[in-house]
C-alpha cells in the first residue's frame, strides 16, 4: 500500500469495478440489521456508583436489622459491604458525561423495583454455604417484593424513574437497559421470626398478592390464595420460587415490566433466564413485542457451553439475546494470560455453525457482579477492550474496569465496591480508560463494526486480524482490524480480500491507498495496541466478494431483520 495521486486513485476505482465482474451491485452484506447492535454498554451497579443523593439512604432502616452500610472484612486486606451504600439515579445522571465521554450509548442498571427494608436473618451466613444471604439487604435490586414500584433508595425529589430515563436520552444520549426478575422474588422462609415484606409480593396499588409466610417450599399450602404463586419447590436459595404456569404470576409481571418501558426503559436484561422453561420466555417475550415492536431483551444463562444458552436465541424459544458466557470464558484464558494463543478465542465465536440465532447480536463481556472481576495487567484490559469493541457482538464493561478496579475479586471479595467520584476523578486520564475511549468512539462512528460480518484472517500468539463488513442500502463500509496484545511491536502482511480505492488509518494514521495488482499489505502495530483501516465503498474485490456471498448464505448470518 502506497501513497497515490487522485488520478491513479480514479483509475483503480475505474479497474476495480470491472475486477467486481460478475458481483451483484446491489448484493447486501451484514451480520445483522439489529439497531441495539450499535450500542456499547456500560453495567453499574446503581447502589455502588455515586451517592447524589443522601437524603434518600434511610441509613436508619431496618431498626437491629439495619439495612445500610454493612461491612465485611475479605481477602487481602480488602472490605466488602452487604448493605445499601448509597448509589442512585442522581449519582448516575450527575456523572452521565464521564460514562458518555468513555464512548458507550447505554447503561444497563440493576433492578429498581421495591426491596424489603430489613437485612435479611435466615438462610446461612457469608462463608457458609455456596448461597449465603444472612445479613445481606436488597442493595442490588434483586429481591423484588413490589414489581411496580421503584425502590426508595433510588429517587429523588424531581427526579423519578421516568423523569431519569428521560434525561439520560435527551441530555446524555444514553438509553437505560433495565434488568429484570421473572423467576423469583424476595427471601423467603427460614427466619427465626417473619420479616416485613420478606417472601412477600405487592400489587400496583399496594394489595398483598402472595406470601410465603415463612413457610418453605413444601408446606407451601395449594389451597391458600397466598400461596399459589408460588412453587412447592426451592430454586435459589431461599428466594421465592415463583410459578411460571399460574396465569396471575404471567400477568403481573408483563404488566410491571410494560409498565417500566412506558417510563422510558430502552431494553432488558432477562436475569437468570435459564431458571424458567422456554414457554414462559415465549409468551412473556410475544406479549411484551405486542405493545413495543422488536423490544431487544437479552438473557442471563450462567452456563459456559454455547449449546445450553444458544436455545434462548431461537424465535420459538423467545427470540432473545444472551450474555456471551463461552465467550468470556475464551477471554479470561487469553487476557489474563500474558503469551497466551490468539486463537483459542477462535471457537467461541460461532460465526458460521448455526449454533445461535445471530452470533452478531450477543452481548460480549469478559467480567460482572456474579463472577470474579477479570484478573489482569492494566495491559490486559487494554487488550480486552481493543478485542471488545472491534469483534462480533455487543460490548458490555462492568463498571470500574475502566481502571482495573478490585481486580481479580469475587463476590463478598470487594467485586461489588463502592466506586464514588474518588475514583471516577482517579478513572480521568487512565491509560485504561483512555484506550478504551479510544477504541469504543471508533465503534460507536463504524456500522462495520457495529453489524458487519467477520472474516477472520490472522489468529495466533499475540496476534489477530479479520475484517468486518457492511454493505446495505447506501452505507457500505470495511474494517480492516489489527490486534497485538503482546509487549513488543508486531508486523503483519495482509494477503487476500483488499478492495482497491482508499483505506482510512482512523487510529491516528494517514489515508492510504490501495490500486489493482498492489501486493500484500505490511503493517506494524505497536505494543498492546489496535489498528484499524475503513474503507468506505462497495467491495471491489472479487474473491472478498465471493466469500461474503458465502457468509451471508450460511445458517448464522444475515439474521436480524
Amino acid at each position: 500500500m502506497s501513497r497515490r495521486a487522485p488520478s491513479a486513485l480514479r483509475l483503480a476505482a475505474a479497474a476495480a469495478l470491472l475486477l467486481a465482474g460478475a458481483r451483484d451491485a446491489c448484493a447486501d452484506y451484514y451480520g445483522t440489521t439489529e439497531p441495539f447492535a450499535s450500542e456499547a454498554v456500560y453495567f453499574v451497579l446503581t447502589d455502588r456508583f455515586v451517592d447524589g443523593d443522601p437524603a434518600n439512604n434511610h441509613e436508619d432502616q431496618g431498626g437491629e436489622n439495619r439495612t445500610f452500610d454493612r461491612p465485611l472484612s475479605a481477602p487481602n486486606g480488602n472490605t466488602d459491604n452487604i448493605g445499601y451504600l448509597g448509589g442512585d439515579f442522581r449519582g448516575l445522571l450527575e456523572n452521565a458525561g464521564y460514562i458518555r465521554g468513555m464512548g458507550f450509548t447505554a447503561v444497563w442498571i440493576t433492578p429498581i423495583v421495591d426491596n424489603p427494608d430489613e437485612a435479611f436473618t435466615g438462610g446461612h451466613g457469608v462463608g457458609e454455604a455456596f448461597f449465603a444471604d444472612r445479613g445481606k439487604t436488597g442493595y442490588h435490586g434483586y429481591w423484588g417484593v413490589n414489581f411496580y414500584r421503584v425502590d426508595e433508595h433510588l429517587e429523588s425529589e424531581g427526579l423519578t424513574f421516568a423523569d431519569f430515563t428521560r434525561r439520560m436520552r435527551e441530555e446524555h444520549g444514553l438509553r437505560v437497559v433495565l434488568d429484570i426478575v421473572c423467576n423469583h422474588g424476595s427471601p423467603s422462609w427460614s427466619m427465626p421470626v417473619d420479616q416485613p415484606k420478606f417472601g412477600e409480593i405487592y400489587d400496583g396499588n399496594g394489595r398483598l398478592r402472595a406470601d410465603h409466610q415463612n413457610l418453605p417450599p413444601e408446606r407451601l399450602d395449594a389451597g391458600n390464595a397466598l400461596h399459589r404463586w408460588f412453587r412447592r419447590e426451592p430454586d435459589l436459595a431461599e428466594l421465592s420460587n415463583l410459578d411460571d404456569t399460574n396465569p396471575g404470576v404471567m400477568d403481573y409481571l408483563v404488566g410491571a415490566y410494560l409498565q417500566w418501558i412506558d417510563q422510558g426503559a430502552g431494553a432488558f436484561r432477562l436475569d437468570t433466564i435459564r431458571h424458567l422453561p422456554h414457554a414462559f420466555w415465549r409468551e412473556f417475550t410475544a406479549r411484551i413485542r405486542a405493545r413495543h415492536p422488536g423490544f431487544f431483551m437479552f438473557g442471563e444463562s450462567f452456563d459456559y457451553e454455547a449449546a445450553n444458552i444458544a436455545a434462548h436465541t431461537w424465535p420459538e424459544n423467545g427470540g432473545v439475546s444472551v450474555l456471551d458466557f463461552p465467550l468470556k470464558a475464551a477471554m479470561a484464558g487469553i487476557f489474563e494470560q500474558p503469551g497466551s494463543d490468539y486463537a483459542r478465542l477462535l471457537p467461541a465465536l460461532h460465526l458460521e455453525d448455526g449454533m445461535y440465532r445471530n452470533p452478531y447480536e450477543l452481548m460480549t463481556f469478559y467480567d460482572n457482579h456474579d463472577m470474579a472481576r477479570m484478573n489482569a495487567r492494566e495491559e490486559g484490559f487494554v487488550d480486552a477492550h481493543n478485542w471488545l469493541f472491534t469483534v462480533r457482538g455487543i460490548p458490555v464493561v462492568y463498571y470500574g474496569s475502566e481502571i482495573a478496579f478490585m481486580a481479580g475479586t469475587r463476590e463478598h471479595e470487594g467485586n461489588r465496591n463502592y466506586f464514588g467520584t474518588g475514583n471516577l476523578a482517579k478513572a480521568r486520564g487512565h491509560r485504561i480508560r483512555e484506550a478504551l475511549a479510544r477504541v469504543a468512539r471508533l465503534r460507536a462512528q463504524s456500522p462495520a463494526l457495529q453489524r458487519g460480518l467477520q472474516l477472520n484472517l490472522e489468529f495466533g500468539g499475540n496476534r489477530a486480524s479479520f475484517l468486518r463488513v457492511y454493505e446495505r442500502g447506501s452505507v457500505r463500509q470495511t474494517a480492516l482490524v489489527l490486534l497485538n496484545k503482546g509487549d513488543g511491536p508486531e508486523r503483519f502482511v495482509i494477503d487476500r480480500w483488499l478492495s482497491p480505492g482508499t483505506w482510512r488509518d482512523v487510529l491516528g494514521g494517514e489515508d492510504l491507498a490501495r490500486e489493482v495488482g498492489d501486493g500484500p499489505l505490511a503493517l506494524v502495530v505497536p505494543a498492546h495496541d489496535v489498528r484499524v483501516l475503513l474503507y468506505d465503498g462497495p467491495t471491489a474485490d472479487a474473491a472478498l466478494a465471493r466469500e461474503l456471498g458465502r457468509l451471508m448464505a450460511a445458517p448464522a448470518a444475515g439474521s436480524g431483520d
